[in-house]
């Protein structure tokens, strides 16, 4: 059976039951919060391995709960936004959501994005030689312990921050277009927006304090360099 632990906030009965079903049949562990306040206490107590996350939430919004835990966790988070909220996707994107899901959704598509998740994560606890890990000029990565150091210190990147690092990096010098920055980053076809990527993108250039190193091919995608 797989194994994960799964957080659902949200203030819609109907979601947790739906969605509840779903991964009890999948053999996930899960706990459910019905509103912000509950659902970040949950956080820190349950330890989930992703959390799934409504934007829409009484006592704390998501937007503001997804702050605070980005403050303390890069547990991995995929929200849930209603279909006609352009903005909110952007705004969850830039405060750290993993993923998205606009309302309404099938949940077989949330498992199918869960699963996906999980099994990077699962996948990445495989030993690697040392000799695998990545060594550039200015920036070294090491895939078993999923960590990058940019001149020496350590640099927290999220889960989909590191993998889309690197994606690039492993492709050193060669341009990677926006979907497959996509496939590999996220392990399953990808329906949603491509700019996804772009709010990433910016997120790690942003932590290595500088865009150098990640390189825009207008109309493309884009290229890792560090010379």
């Amino acid at each position: 059976m797989p194994v994960g632990k799964i957080l659902i906030i949200d203030d819609e009965t109907a979601i947790h039951t739906i969605v509840s079903a779903y991964l009890k049949a999948e053999g996930y562990e899960y706990f459910s919060a019905m509103n912000g306040l509950d659902g970040l206490a949950a956080s820190r107590t349950f330890k989930p391995d992703i959390i799934v996350l409504d934007v829409m939430l009484p006592g704390m919004d998501g937007i503001e709960l997804l702050a605070n835990l980005r403050r303390e966790s890069n547990v991995y988070v995929i929200m849930l936004t209603a279909r006609s909220e352009e903005t909110d996707k952007i705004v969850g994107l830039s405060v750290g959501a993993d993923d998205y899901l606009t309302k309404p959704f099938s949940p077989r598509e949330l498992i199918a994005r869960i699963k996906a998740a999980l099994r990077r994560m699962q996948s990445d606890t495989t030993p690697l030689e040392k000799s695998s890990q990545l060594v550039f000029s200015h920036i070294r990565i090491d895939p078993s312990q999923r960590r990058i150091w940019f001149d020496g210190q350590i640099i927290d990147l999220t889960t989909v921050e590191f993998d889309l690092i690197l994606a690039l990096a492993n492709h050193h010098g060669m341009v990677l277009s926006r979907d497959q920055l996509l496939e590999k980053a996220w392990g399953y076809d990808y329906y949603g927006d491509t700019r996804v990527v772009d709010v990433h993108i910016g997120h790690i250039r942003q932590k290595l304090g500088s865009d150098r190193f990640i390189e825009t091919i207008r109309g493309v995608g884009y290229r890792f360099e560090d010379k």
